[in-house]
C-alpha cells in the first residue's frame, strides 16, 4: 500500500514532533491564552504568506478556506461542549481560551499538509484510499495532541468512555469536523475544476 516507507515514516515522525511541541507549548503557557493566541496567529500568517502570497502561480486558496471553515466549526463545537458541561478549560479567566479558533485553523493546515505529503507515497492514490488516510489521521493525530494537553492540565473532558482522557465522542467529533470540511473542499474543487492532490 505504501511506497518509500522510510519517507512515509519520516513525514509521520516529523508531524508527531510538531504536534508534541505544540501540545507542550499550550500546556506550559495555558494560563496565558492571549500569548498562545498571538503565537498561533503568527503561525497562520506565516502559512498564508508561504502558500498564498509568496507563490506567483498555484496560490493555495483552499488552505485559507479550509482553515476558516475548520476554525468556525471548531468554535461552534467548543461553545456547545463547554456550555453543556461536557468539558472545561483550566487556568484561564474565560470559558473559552482566546487561542481556540486559531488552534482549530492550524489543525486543518497540519492535517492537510501531512496528507499532501503522504498521498504521493500511496501505491494506489484512489479516492477511497485518500478518504481512509484522512479518516485515520483525523482519528489519531488530533486525539494524540489532546492527550498531551489534557495531561498538562489545559482542559478536562467529562464525557464517559475515555481513552487516556479523550472520550469516544471526542474521537467521533474530531473526525466529523475534519471530514465535513474535506467534503466541502472536495465539492469546491469539483465545481471549479481545481486540481488538488488531497481533495480530488
Amino acid at each position: 500500500m505504501i511506497t518509500k516507507k522510510n519517507v512515509f515514516l519520516k513525514e509521520t515522525l516529523k508531524a508527531l514532533t510538531k504536534l508534541i511541541i505544540a501540545g507542550i507549548l499550550i500546556g506550559v503557557l495555558k494560563q496565558y491564552d492571549a500569548i498562545i493566541a498571538g503565537i498561533l496567529v503568527l503561525k497562520i500568517i506565516h502559512n498564508i504568506y508561504k502558500e498564498i502570497i509568496l507563490p506567483k502561480t498555484n496560490k493555495n486558496w483552499l488552505l485559507l478556506i479550509g482553515m476558516i471553515l475548520t476554525g468556525f466549526g471548531g468554535i461552534v463545537g467548543e461553545t456547545w461542549g463547554v456550555a453543556n458541561g461536557y468539558w472545561e478549560y483550566h487556568e484561564v479567566t474565560r470559558e473559552l481560551p482566546l487561542w481556540l479558533p486559531f488552534a482549530w485553523m492550524l489543525a486543518f493546515h497540519y492535517l492537510y499538509k501531512l496528507e499532501r505529503n503522504l498521498i504521493p507515497l500511496l501505491k494506489e492514490q484512489s479516492q477511497k484510499n485518500k478518504i481512509l488516510l484522512a479518516i485515520l489521521l483525523a482519528l489519531i493525530l488530533p486525539a494524540f495532541g489532546e492527550v498531551i494537553t489534557i495531561y498538562l492540565g489545559v482542559w478536562t473532558y467529562y464525557w464517559p468512555y475515555q481513552l487516556l482522557g479523550v472520550p469516544l465522542y471526542a474521537f467521533i467529533c474530531l473526525v466529523f469536523v475534519h471530514m465535513l470540511v474535506y467534503t466541502i473542499l472536495h465539492f469546491i474543487c469539483k465545481k471549479y475544476k481545481i486540481n488538488d492532490v488531497v481533495f480530488n
